[in-house]
């Protein structure tokens, strides 16, 4: 796990069109993305090939998850679990007290892997990817604080 760099943008690109088709960001996106203030971009590796990417946005007391993408031949394999895990650390070094995301509702493994590291269904955005639904979803991180062992 490392920060993820502009020099990785090249790979990003070609796995968020991969994941994402139409509704992946585009590389000016990408870009200002990370530089923007209060985000926090990470790269998993393995044998020093990027294979997934995550993003964090955080303003003290929220946190959102912008995207968690892992080349598809990795999937179900935890790399997505260990940058979510990492982005969750970074939010609570951050101080947020909660964490908010969407995903699409007929992503079966993503929600999974979001309920299964805390996440709550807050509500349904109708049509928000491409007309998909997306779940929203929040984890307090107080709450998780407090009862993990």
């Amino acid at each position: 796990m490392r920060p993820l760099v502009v020099a990785d943008l090249d790979v990003v690109e070609h796995l968020e069109k991969e994941l994402f088709g139409p509704e992946a960001w585009s590389r000016a996106t990408l870009v200002e993305e990370l530089g923007a203030p209060g985000r926090t971009y990470l790269a998993a590796e393995v044998d020093g090939e990027l294979v997934g990417y995550a993003g964090l946005r955080s303003d003290g007391h929220d946190a959102d998850v912008m995207t968690v993408g892992t080349r598809t031949a990795l999937q179900g394999r935890g790399v997505g679990r260990t940058l979510v895990r990492a982005l969750l650390d970074r939010a609570r070094e951050v101080g947020a007290r909660q964490v908010f995301l969407e995903v699409r509702v007929d992503n079966g493994p993503a929600v999974h892997l979001y309920e299964s590291e805390g996440f709550e269904h807050m509500g349904r955005r109708r049509g928000y990817y491409q007309g998909i639904d997306a779940w929203t979803m929040r984890l307090d991180l107080r709450a998780r604080a407090t009862s993990d062992p």
